[in-house]
């Protein structure tokens, strides 16, 4: 039986991918259409928002700056999720930029031996998550036309991303083998350390800060192209899936699921188009006729689910490490209900009222969405400023960790006193 599974799978895949030619030559003008719109998005705003951060990213890792900020943070990343210290810069630049950053910098974090391959499966886990801008401006201002909506979804989306790190800390922990550099104690200062791990790190690279720009605008500008392919075929797949009728004959079969939770069943085409794409699938939801609470959880259920498309282009950047992609499917669904069912109880404990003092409208009202040009540097701003600060917030954490002996006792019992 194991023989024939890779024949029969593939005679499956080419089957499939042979009627989906012919669909798409049965309506091509669907199909145009789908892609001219998945390249706007991308030209409009994945383009001109993730190139600066895959660019500084690189020059980062060739400076050797990651390596001083790992052992800056290690005293906080580690008790905490059970990652190097390094996991904060992906995780910053995550939350900076959105998806998929933190799987191009977790990936180059394999690479360089920088992380395990459960540590790598630990960081995606929770470091996948959306940009602000997204959830403010796209989602927020532009899909639901309320910029108080977008505090409940950023906080709803870290909140149980957070929750979800939490929770990996454990996997994979009898078979986790960590770096030898990491586990050894040191009695030489943390700064200094710090800094000799940036040289080391430097002179590692050794190429000239020419060539390293060079080299991370090619590989950034590659990266990016193949997340607009990817972006583009998933609109275009999720259109001919429609004109086919394929999402109507699935249908039917969740009509009983969503009856038996009680939720309007207006909201089950966009969970479908959710499931495959984030962007068609949020703005379906906000369009759809049904109850308020149930629109916004589905949505943020959908932003923390991160669709198909984001898999596809996470599965592409990891096909040069060992990182398997099981773990990153199974921590999606699991961020996708809590971020979905956090987000109904704050909206039933009329909670979410207090979010329109804690961020005022004016802050987010020139916040770019899919339907409206870009302000390119005013995206850069809030994403630069948004990554600084918090970078700034998680090494002062760290720094009150390390100074603090009755902290590190504490964190010590809470992961075990394996170190």
């Amino acid at each position: 039986m194991r023989t024939f599974r890779k024949p029969i799978m593939a005679l499956v895949f080419a089957m499939l991918i042979g009627l989906f030619t012919i669909a798409l030559v049965w309506f091509p003008k669907a199909g145009f259409d789908a892609g001219l719109s998945g390249l706007k998005i991308f030209l409009d705003v994945v383009f001109p928002s993730l190139l600066p951060f895959f660019i500084l990213s690189d020059l980062m890792l060739g400076l050797g700056l990651v390596r001083a900020l790992g052992v800056l943070l290690e005293p906080l990343m580690r008790p905490l999720f059970n990652v190097p210290g390094v996991g904060a810069f992906a995780l910053s630049m995550g939350l900076a930029a959105g998806y998929p950053m933190d799987a191009v910098i977790t990936a180059k974090f394999r690479e360089n031996g920088e992380c395990t391959r459960i540590e790598g499966e630990r960081l995606l886990a929770f470091t996948n998550t959306a940009d602000p801008l997204f959830m403010f401006g796209a989602v927020a201002v532009g899909m639901f036309k309320s910029p108080t909506l977008g505090a409940l979804f950023a906080i709803a989306h870290y909140v149980s991303a957070f929750i979800v790190g939490i929770s990996f800390r454990f996997y994979g922990r009898k078979h986790d083998a960590p770096l030898q550099r990491v586990r050894t104690r040191h009695t030489a200062p943390i700064w200094r350390r710090a800094y000799r791990e940036m040289v080391c790190a430097r002179r590692e690279d050794g190429r000239p800060f020419g060539r390293m720009l060079g080299d991370a605008v090619n590989d950034s500008v590659r990266t990016l192209l193949m997340i607009g392919g990817f972006i583009m075929f998933f609109a275009v797949f999720l259109r001919v899936l429609g004109e086919v009728g394929v999402v109507g004959l699935v249908t039917p079969l969740l009509v009983g699921v969503f009856h038996l939770l009680h939720v309007n069943t207006q909201l089950i085409q966009p969970m479908i188009n959710g499931i495959f794409e984030i962007d068609i699938g949020a703005a379906s939801a906000a369009q759809v006729n049904a109850p308020l609470i149930e629109k916004v959880s589905m949505v943020s259920a959908i932003i923390a689910w991160s669709g198909l498309s984001v898999h596809a282009q996470v599965a592409s950047v990891l096909t040069k490490t060992d990182i398997r992609m099981r773990p990153y499917v199974l921590a999606r669904v699991y961020h996708a209900l809590l971020a979905g069912g956090i987000t109904y109880m704050l909206l039933k404990t009329r909670l979410s009222g207090a979010l329109s003092s804690w961020f005022p409208r004016t802050t987010f009202a020139l916040a770019p969405s899919h339907t409206a040009p870009i302000d390119l540097f005013h995206n850069a701003y809030i994403a630069l400023s948004t990554w600084v600060l918090l970078t700034v917030i998680t090494l002062f954490a760290a720094l009150i960790v390390y100074a603090t002996p009755r902290l590190r006792v504490l964190f010590w019992l809470i992961k075990g006193g394996d170190r």
